[in-house]
């Protein structure tokens, strides 16, 4: 069976905010465990080839993961604070690998998938702007997770450019290990089926619904 690649780019804050309360650590293990649910979706999905890239950002933004890898080769490295929050930066850099080329002229939507726990710090527009102006920009599945109060919740709703679309909050550890969960999975199953989603601008998620973390079961684990 003939396979079109399914693009995965996590878009990660690494600023020095992420430090407090063990929010960085819970981001680490929240990906972490999130994998094998990707790889049990990518095998549910034998006509997407679902490939990963990792981008983080703080005072500058930079590949983490840079090529392209397939989820059943793909290692998790923990990732690490400092300084700002350069998202502008970030999102330029996502629109160059968004080009065709890199990008082949026939795939499945990316998935782009933010998170980020404060305010950005660069021109972050511009950047957006740059993702928006490219074709599969255009048309990529996105996700924006917003860990704690201090999260701009404006700039994620901006990003996934669909007013029908919500941030997902993450407010506890537990919460944001199901939102990554949820981004890692659900994304993925609406960009592999494209008729799951909107045809024409940001991907929808279709008939899934974003997870619910009630505070009461988080064990007043807050941030």
């Amino acid at each position: 069976m003939a396979t079109r690649p399914v693009h995965f780019f996590w878009i990660l804050d690494c600023s020095y905010s992420m430090e407090f309360e063990g929010k960085i650590g819970a981001l680490n293990y929240a990906i972490r465990e999130a994998l094998p649910a990707m790889q049990s979706v990518a095998h549910d999905n034998p006509a997407a080839s679902l490939l990963v890239r990792v981008l983080t950002f703080s005072s500058s933004a930079r590949w983490q993961q840079a090529t392209p890898v397939p989820i059943d080769d793909f290692r998790w490295t923990d990732v690490k604070t400092e300084g700002m929050t350069n998202l502008g930066e970030a999102l330029k850099m996502v629109a160059r690998e968004l080009e065709i080329p890199p990008m082949p002229s026939r795939a499945l939507k990316p998935v782009l998938a933010l998170v980020s726990d404060g305010q950005p710090t660069d021109d972050w527009r511009a950047g957006l702007q740059a993702i928006d102006a490219t074709p599969w920009g255009q048309r990529a599945v996105r996700v924006a997770i917003g860990i704690g109060e201090d999260a701009d919740r404006e700039v994620l709703k901006e990003f996934l450019a669909n007013p029908e679309l919500e941030p997902l909050d993450a407010g506890s550890p537990k919460a944001l290990a199901s939102a990554i969960r949820w981004a890692s999975t659900v994304a993925v199953k609406a960009a592999s089926k494209p008729m799951a989603g909107k045809e024409e601008g940001s991907g929808g998620y279709g008939a899934y619904a974003p997870p619910v973390v009630s505070q009461d079961d988080d064990d007043d684990d807050v941030w």
